[in-house]
């Protein structure tokens, strides 16, 4: 008799079984791979073979003027919708590869194998957990606020999804770089932005707590409420270190000013963009001014740890203590949102660490190239970089306790953090950083 693999009373009751989910596995990856590449052909083979280089408002109009619908409101909503869809998809399958990576790289740190049964090597174990979440019930406890445990994902997930709206992925397409063509909008107050969107986010966190009815989630919510506020005043003031560098609060402007030696000439009018300065990695605001740069960035990184929950700061998630925290008694899709945002979340920290301290999608040498898709790959990379060491933690460091996790924030990450502001600020102040 052949080996019947084992199911369960749902998938007896529902049809299936596992060589059905292995199935949509595959049917999904496949026709995942085909948008890419048509995305691929239409955006960057066609472009290269015709000599031209399009942005993405030239096809809005291009494709609006096929249907006869051409004016510059449907171009500029049609841009926002392709942006928003093309942010929504890099989260969606970014998180995807985080999760797989992450799995990998404790086991491979805790010596043990991880995922491997799923696709090839385990490659497709998170796409099986992404159906799995969708296709699963949506529980709701009875005494909870159904309106309340309803919205609190969402507004958990959807500050994590604005943020992106101004990481500057790259320049313009010439050897300066100047340009916005890897940006959705670059905000004058992108700093101001990113800090007042991802505050927000607490809020949702309390509600879930609140709303559950469960006494483990309101500890989790409550527990998360105090992190968050307490290691959002570092990564404040940590952040206002490049700002002052800068001038500016406009995240291309911060990367423009480490890219360039001579950049506040370019801006005051005096020098052509053809006579840009690029600068090597040791003149960026990780080691500027005279090495203070590393105090700002490690208050910034250590806030970003606490701010995403990951260890050794994963308190509001205790599992040996609050079961799972403030998403306790969330499931299915609910649940998801909360794992999108910790996860994009982890992205974006690295993302804004590499566009303020480590010259964003600048090449790490002058003679390197990177401008235009270069650019999109050198912040990649940096990102990359950063998530890589946000999992080699997560996998090495053990959990502190609450009061430890209070104690570091005021008395070691904030004064740290004020110190590095001050001395930024005498620098640039007495003239000596320009």
């Amino acid at each position: 008799m052949a080996y019947q693999p084992l199911r369960t009373i749902r998938q007896v009751r529902a049809g299936f079984s596992p060589e059905d989910y292995k199935w949509q596995v595959r049917k999904l990856l496949g026709l995942t791979g085909g948008l890419l590449g048509v995305v691929l052909l239409l955006f960057v083979v066609i472009p290269k073979l015709l000599g031209i280089s399009p942005t993405l408002t030239d096809y809005s109009r291009w494709l609006l003027r096929l249907v006869g619908l051409e004016s510059d409101e449907a171009v500029d909503f049609l841009v926002a919708l392709l942006v928003a869809l093309i942010l929504l998809h890099f989260i969606l399958i970014s998180v995807l590869v985080i999760v797989l990576a992450l799995r990998k790289v404790i086991a491979f740190v805790q010596f043990r194998l991880g995922p491997r049964r799923v696709g090839f090597h385990g490659a497709a174990q998170t796409v099986a957990d992404a159906i799995k979440l969708m296709v699963k019930e949506d529980v709701i406890p009875a005494k909870a606020d159904r309106w309340i445990f309803t919205i609190a994902p969402m507004l958990v997930f959807i500050p994590a999804f604005l943020v992106y709206v101004v990481l500057p992925w790259g320049g313009g397409y010439d050897r300066s770089g100047i340009g916005n063509n890897f940006i959705a909008r670059d905000l004058n107050i992108g700093i101001l932005y990113v800090v007042a969107i991802t505050s927000v986010a607490v809020v949702g966190i309390i509600m879930a707590g609140w709303a559950s009815d469960n006494k483990y989630a309101l500890l989790g919510a409550l527990r998360s409420a105090a992190q968050l506020v307490s290691y959002e005043v570092p990564g404040v003031l940590a952040v206002l270190g490049p700002v002052i560098l800068a001038g500016s609060l406009s995240m291309q402007s911060i990367v423009n000013a480490q890219g360039y030696t001579n950049w506040f000439k370019f801006v005051a009018g005096n020098i052509t963009k053809d006579q840009l300065e690029h600068s090597w990695f040791w003149q960026w605001y990780w080691f500027q001014p005279y090495g203070l740069g590393v105090l700002g960035f490690i208050a910034y990184f250590i806030s970003g740890l606490a701010e995403t929950n990951t260890t050794p700061f994963d308190l509001p998630e205790a599992e040996s203590e609050l079961v799972a925290g403030f998403n306790t008694e969330y499931s299915g899709m609910k649940f998801a949102f909360f794992f999108l945002a910790e996860f994009s979340n982890t992205f974006v920290i690295s993302g804004i660490a590499a566009t303020l301290f480590f010259g964003g999608w600048h090449a790490l040498f002058p003679f390197l190239p990177d401008y235009g898709w270069w650019g999109v790959l050198w912040f990649f990379l940096k990102a990359s970089v950063g998530v890589f060491v946000f999992m080699w933690i997560r996998a090495t460091w053990p959990r502190v306790r609450v009061d430890q996790l209070m104690e570091f924030a005021w008395k070691f990450v904030v004064p740290l953090a004020i110190i590095y502001v001050m001395a930024v600020a005498y620098f640039v102040s007495i003239g000596v950083v320009k």
